[in-house]
Order: structure tokens, then sequence, then C-alpha cells
């Protein structure tokens, strides 16, 4: 009979899982809406911080959500570590299945892929070790290391201290997490997580990069919307559980997200302690942080930050090159907002999506020569043999040909103008395979800075990242710089003929 019951019951659970996170307002959930303006306004004003989305939580209920276009809600977001705190719980899982031990040894579930003569520190690397970054390496292995496959190269790479007494960030060893998962349940993340996490959250839709082997990547390459960041950072606040059930266990959710090693060490100076949030200690793949708050953390500003005594969780997505500004815009205004009285009519505004979009040239010149379509062709080729551009109403069409593909990449003048391309992003992992995953989704837009230099902008809008084409026109000759995101430049010259 308890069984009937529950089959009842579960379609019913999971339909309320699939709906969307309540709405409500500042004002209806004590939180100061003039303080959500002023931290939205300042966000967009940072000029190391390129806003993406941001969604604020209290008490269960979106109090304010943003997205600056062309990033939009429906649109995943490449979660960089963020993935971490996934893979964490996947562990936490395991572990309360009986299939895995946090006093497990590393090196006895890969016996094969050992080195000679183990040294006594990689016998005695333990799961618990993974999770807080103290396997006693002193690095990561290299990416020609890895070629000869991840596990190896991770187990390859000396151990030259204890495990567990010393913090190194350690991306791989978050790989080694996701290979025993998959070792102990015959199923990767992805898959072990969607019956027990993602479905139960009302996750959909998210994809998870993986190595060679087979395996998740773990540490990172996790892709999901900016509401599902805000379900996973809800259910930790709610103690791992969701609608009626425990998801993960109360007793993991405390021990993942307390400090198990700092780093700076604890004799660091205290006016670091008081300035920075990456010197509050490390958990389970979570870092504190100021405040008594703890958070999942991805490169380039990707945060869920989960805020107890205030009952809140607080979601960011952005390509930053100063992760702790966005932090500090939290304490400076939210924490405030949370902790004082709603201010005004204000709080109506902040309660619904923010018309917000990253920053368009201002201006656009017109073209020296105008023309419809040029073609040109390499001198050199150095992996890129051709270009072409053509000119269609308020829209300009990139195509790339290389040896083995063409790529048209469409930019609209003076909007962003949507699309997808197999053509694969700038990326920090640089060994990551990302052609499994296209289409990318793209959004681009073009401006002439000068008659003689078109400048067209890519941004990838499931990533932090964007590709920057600058065409410069000499006579009858073509220099195009393409520049990533990491500021990595490469440059072209061809020569060309214009097609009427």
């Amino acid at each position: 009979m308890k069984h009937f019951l529950m089959l009842l019951l579960l379609p019913a659970a999971l339909r309320l899982a699939g709906q969307p996170l309540p709405r409500s307002t500042p004002e209806a959930e004590g939180v100061s809406a003039a303080g959500i303006a002023r931290f939205v306004a300042e966000l967009s004003a940072q000029k190391k911080v390129e806003p993406h989305s941001f969604m604020l939580l209290r008490h269960g209920r979106v109090v304010a959500e943003s997205w600056w276009k062309p990033y939009g809600p429906a649109l995943k977001h490449t979660l960089y570590s963020c993935s971490k705190s996934f893979t964490s719980t996947a562990v936490g899982m395991a572990v309360a299945e009986g299939k895995l031990k946090l006093t497990d040894r590393v090196a006895s579930f890969f016996p094969e892929l050992l080195p000679e003569n183990p040294s006594e520190s990689l016998r005695n690397m333990t799961v618990e070790n993974l999770l807080i970054m103290s396997t006693g390496q002193e690095r990561q292995p290299s990416e020609q290391e890895l070629k000869a496959g991840w596990r190896k190269a991770f187990l390859g790479v000396p151990v030259a201290d204890p495990p567990g007494s010393r913090f190194r960030y350690n991306s791989i060893a978050t790989y080694m997490l996701s290979a025993l998962v998959q070792k102990v349940t015959g199923q990767t993340l992805t898959a072990y997580l969607r019956p027990r996490l993602f479905e139960p959250l009302g996750i959909s839709g998210m994809d998870w990069e993986s190595s060679p082997e087979g395996i998740d990547s773990g540490g990172w390459g996790l892709r999901v919307k900016t509401e599902d960041m805000a379900r996973f950072g809800q259910l930790y606040l709610q103690k791992g559980r969701w609608n009626g059930r425990q998801l993960v266990p109360e007793s993991y959710v405390t021990d993942a997200t307390r400090a198990h090693i700092m780093e700076p060490p604890r004799w660091a100076m205290q006016a670091v302690k008081d300035s920075s949030d990456w010197a509050q200690g490390y958990g389970y793949q979570f870092w504190r942080c100021r405040n008594n708050a703890y958070r999942a953390d991805g490169a380039f500003g990707q945060y869920i930050i989960v805020m107890p005594e205030q009952d809140a969780v607080v979601v960011m997505t952005a390509e930053s090159q100063d992760l702790q500004a966005e932090l500090n815009l939290v304490w400076k205004h939210l924490l405030p907002a949370l902790q004082g009285r709603p201010q005004g009519n204000a709080a109506e505004t902040a309660a619904k999506p923010q018309p917000l979009a990253l920053p368009l040239p201002a201006t656009s010149a017109t073209p020296a020569t105008p023309f419809a379509r040029k073609s040109f062709q390499a001198d050199s080729s150095r992996g890129l043999k051709g270009v072409q551009i053509c000119f269609e109403k308020d829209d300009a069409v990139l195509t790339l040909q290389t040896d083995t593909a063409t790529y048209d990449l469409t930019f609209g003048r003076q909007h962003w103008h949507g699309g997808s391309t197999p053509l694969p992003g700038p990326y920090l992992v640089s060994f990551a395979d990302l052609r499994p995953l296209a289409p990318f989704r793209t959004a681009g837009h073009y401006a002439w800075s000068d008659p003689y230099t078109l400048v067209l902008t890519l941004q990838y809008t499931e990533s932090p990242h964007h590709m920057t084409y600058t065409c410069s026109f000499a006579a009858n000759r073509l220099t195009l710089e393409a520049r990533s995101s990491f500021d990595n430049l490469v440059r072209y010259t061809w020569r060309g003929r214009e097609e009427k």
C-alpha cells in the first residue's frame, strides 16, 4: 500500500518540480528594492565586469532577476568550476547509498593506472583529500600528460606533501571524483544525477563536457540555466530538502559547506581575511564567504552564493576580470537590502526582469567605399584559407574558410543578431573538445569604427566569452585580427576581390 501511494504521488511531485520557481516582490519578502536597484546599476557600470545574469531568492522566492541582452533566461551558461559543487553533491549521494566512503583510498579504485612503485603518499590519498583540494600534489597534470588518459595522468603526478596537509586548487582532482562516481555506480555524473538531483529540481536540457575516456569532466563543463543555478542554491539553503524529499543528506550538506582547509593558510594577515572571499576556507568543493555565507564558484564570475542567515540565494553569471569586485557588490548592496526595509514603489520594478543589455557602439562610421560583397584569399593560411564579407540590409555575414570547414557568422548593425555556429568559441580549458556540444548559440553585432575598419563582435551566449574580428581594408588587401576574450590575437592578411 505504501509503494502504491508513492506511485500516485510521484507524477504530482514531478509536475511540481518542473514548475518555475515562485516569484514575489522584494517588499513582500522584506527586501529593499532600492538596494537591489543600486546593486544592478553598479554591477552594470563595472569596467572589469561584464554581467550576463543575476537572480536573488528570498524565502525560496525570486524577488529580483536580470539578464543583459543578448543573454536571456532560456539560455544555458557555462558554469566553469561551479560544476565542482554539483560533482560534490553526487559524491554525497553515492556515500549515502553506501557505494563510496570519504576515507576510501583513491588508488584502490584504479590499480591498473598507477605508476610503477607508487609512493606511500599516493596510496594514502583519500576521496576526502580530493574533495578539499589537498591531494599533496604540487601541480595538475600538463596538457601533454593528459593525452595518455586523464586518470593515469593525475595518478602519475608526484605527491610531494602528505595528502591533507596543504590546499592546492586542482580541477583534475575533481575529475577524479567524477571518475570515482562512475566507477562505483556504472553511470556518468549526468546520468547518475538526473533522477536524483536534476529531475527533482526541475532542471532539464543540461549538458556536461566529458573526457576522451567518456567520463564527465566534473571540475568544469556543466551548462545549466540561471534559474537552475538558483534551484541548486536553494536546495543547499534548505539543507538538501526539496518538495518534501531529502535529496542530499543534511549531514553531507553541513559538512560540504563548512571550512575543512584554509587558503591562504591560517596565519594569513587579518586584513586579508577581512577583505578576501578566498581566505575564508574551503569545504567539499564549496568556498566559504565572508558574512557566514558560502558559494559555488566558477571562473570569470559564475556564482551561486548561499546566505543562510538571510535565508537568501544570489546567482550571477558574467565575464569578469575582477572576481572580488562582484562579491564586494553583494556585500555592499544586497546584504544591507536583505537586512533593511523596502523603500517606496521601486519594489514592484525590482521584482520583474530588467531590460538590460551589453553596450553596443554609440556611433558607427560610414565605410569609405560601399560594397556588397568581398572575397579574400590568404597569402599564407595558418589554418584559415580565406574570408568573405557580405552585407545584406542591416546584417553583415562573415564567412571563414578553413582546410576542413566553412563557417558563416552573422552580425547585426546596432543590434544583436542571434544565431548558432559549429565553430567553437574561446574557452579557458585549452584541452577541452567542445565539438560534441555544437552548435553553439551566438549573437553578433558590427560597426565601422572608422571608414576603413569594420569591427564584428560575436558573443557566445551559452558561455561567458566572445570573439572580436577587426577587418582593416587598404586598397585591395584585408588585414583581419581575430581576438578572443582572453586577449589572444591572431592576425591574417589577404588579397581580395570585390563581388558585385
